[in-house]
């Protein structure tokens, strides 16, 4: 049995409401799951996804980083909500790390054992954290956007692993930008490891999502090989 409860938070101004998940019978510190959204904000999906973590024994968190309660409902809300952190990546990792530094707080959360996911923008979200030189034993970035800010210079924890998880066919990512963030992560000196899945493209692990014409394609099959591939690496970032 799981235990969830909300948790708010204040980033400029800004409050926001992460989803926390933990075992009913929580006791000492647990490592943590920190999660984060696609462009359409902390939705079901994410909260399941820390729901799932918490019933692993972990701390499963969906973090916000738009807002208490705001969500987009269309392509064209969801755009208007996510663009102006990417156009600002500073902004950005400022809000991600007060999120961050929330969620250490927690009595109940081991601080020197945090994994943190993100799909799609979240997984853009994810991989700054690591530019920013936060203290994770671990990233996932499932199809994630991979480019770096161009704005400021990142600083790299070294010690942090990083698994990246795309789609050969995703429109979003395609294959030299994925090569420009191998030897990114490779000059930095990072342990890494990208999975490419084949015949898969952008979203491959939502089943809400099937737009043909954006490259949002759920695949069933490259979703259950993610997913054997994420809890291995989270085991091994656990040990």
């Amino acid at each position: 049995m799981i235990h969830t409860h909300p948790l708010e938070y204040i980033h400029h101004k800004t409050t926001l409401e992460a989803h926390i998940a933990h075992p009913a019978d929580v006791s000492g510190k647990l490592p943590v799951v920190l999660l984060m959204h696609a462009w359409e904000g902390r939705n079901e999906f994410v909260v399941e996804k820390a729901n799932y973590y918490a019933g692993k024994g972990y701390v499963g968190v969906a973090l916000d980083n738009y807002g208490k309660g705001i969500l987009g409902h269309s392509l064209e809300e969801n755009s208007k909500l996510m663009t102006p952190l990417m156009d600002d990546r500073k902004f950005l990792a400022e809000r991600l790390i007060a999120g961050f530094e929330a969620i250490k707080q927690l009595p109940f959360v081991d601080s020197n054992k945090i994994v943190v996911m993100g799909f799609c923008f979240g997984g853009l979200c994810a991989l700054d954290l690591l530019r920013n030189a936060v203290e994770l034993v671990g990233v996932i970035s499932v199809h994630g956007l991979l480019g770096a800010p161009k704005h400021y210079a990142p600083r790299y924890n070294t010690t942090t692993k990083v698994l990246a998880l795309t789609g050969y066919n995703d429109p979003m990512v395609v294959p030299q930008q994925v090569s420009e963030f191998e030897h990114e992560l490779d000059q930095a000196k990072v342990d890494w490891q990208m999975i490419t899945y084949g015949q898969t493209s952008h979203a491959f692990t939502n089943p809400k999502v099937n737009d043909t014409k954006l490259g949002l394609i759920y695949n069933p099959l490259a979703a259950k090989r993610s997913t054997v591939a994420i809890d291995n690496f989270i085991n091994e970032c656990f040990i």
